[in-house]
């Protein structure tokens, strides 16, 4: 089975490639960079559009280079105010062959108020690697596996991002599906 994901960030092509192991045994993931048409750090709303955005920009981009793929998938980090606390949060957005499109989140961490202005104005990735004196956490583990000390890694909250999304295309539970 071929899937393909709208990003070259190996943390996140390994959470989704954890995420389908879990339910599928073989398949191919293929990561390509495509635009998410929001902003560098996506706030509320934007963390969604951004995802989704991704997922149709990869199937135009499939369809213009003549790929076939059983899925296509986007994922997206931002941050929100939405449930009145500021947090980071991972949207995933999956669209089958067929069109058919699901979403889910992941786990969510707190975002200290001293820092919510500048990770707005730049992105985490750059505080993360200031706070914590890295370079490109963004790209394995993030910087939510150091303030968990190790415990959680980027890799984990995309992985249960896609677990969410995909359990619309595998149970009977989602009664819209068909």
């Amino acid at each position: 089975m071929k899937i393909l994901i709208g990003t070259k960030n190996p943390g996140k092509i390994e959470g989704a490639t954890e995420a389908f192991k879990t339910y599928f045994e073989d398949f191919e993931i293929e990561g390509i960079p495509v635009l998410s048409d929001v902003g560098e750090e996506p706030v509320d709303n934007e963390i969604y559009e951004g995802a989704r955005n991704r997922v149709n920009n990869l199937i135009q981009y499939a369809k213009d280079k003549g790929i076939e793929a059983e899925y296509f998938l986007g994922v997206e980090s931002g941050i929100t105010n939405l449930l009145g606390k500021w947090i980071i949060i991972n949207f995933a957005v999956i669209k089958d062959k067929n069109g058919y499109e699901s979403w889910g989140t992941s786990p969510a961490f707190p975002v200290p108020d001293r820092y919510v202005d500048e990770i707005i104005s730049t992105d985490l990735g750059k505080v993360m690697d200031r706070i914590f004196d890295q370079h490109d956490l963004r790209s394995g583990k993030g910087g939510v596996s150091f303030i968990t000390d190790g415990v959680i890694s980027r890799i984990d909250v995309t992985k249960e991002a896609f677990i969410m999304a995909l359990t619309q295309h595998l149970n009977e539970f989602w009664t819209d599906k068909k």
